[in-house]
């Protein structure tokens, strides 16, 4: 198992149980469902309306928001652009973690850049089997974000409170080809 970790005595305890076992036992196959878009664009109120559409079909499905992977795993994190890079790469970590586990894992994460919403993609491509990775562009314009703003981000940073805010003064990058 290749690792380019920092940590130094360490091996890779794989299980006996493989992903085929676990999908036929489960009855189910893992995928990442990626949501990316400003904030406000309704990525949060789209996973959780999907979440709890799939566990009604009996599906195991779980949602990883930003805001609340903020307040645990990346609590330590804040928005440079470096901050920004790391909580990206902590959640593809953990959203291939719940896909090779055979979930439906639904991440709506603002996920700005390009090259990190790749790197996730990437990741699954590499899991042995590959897993499934489905970007969404939630696109909603910078103008309608603005008028939902439910927590009053964008008028703060219209009013010079803010800074770094994804849209306004920080950049975003669209999907080029999401699915």
């Amino acid at each position: 198992f290749p690792s380019d970790s920092m940590a130094t005595n360490i091996t890779f305890h794989p299980g006996t149980v493989t992903y085929e076992e676990r999908s036929q036992l489960l009855n189910q196959q893992g995928v990442t469902i990626w949501l990316t878009g400003l904030s406000a664009s309704g990525k949060s109120t789209i996973a959780t309306a999907l979440e709890q559409h799939l566990l009604h079909l009996k599906k195991s499905a779980y949602r990883l928001d930003g805001d609340n992977i903020r307040f645990g795993l990346n609590k330590d994190l804040g928005f440079s652009p470096k901050d920004r890079e790391e909580n990206i790469r902590r959640i593809s970590e953990v959203s291939l973690l719940f896909a090779s586990s055979t979930s439906i894992t639904i991440t709506s994460f603002i996920s700005p850049y390009k090259a990190d919403r790749d790197f996730a993609r990437e990741l699954h491509a590499k899991h042995n089997p590959p897993l499934p990775f489905v970007e969404v562009f939630v696109d909603a314009s910078i103008e309608e974000c603005e008028k939902r703003d439910p927590k009053g981000l964008y008028a703060r940073a219209r009013a010079g409170e803010l800074t770094g805010l994804t849209g306004v003064d920080a950049p975003y990058e669209p999907p080029e080809d999401p699915e």
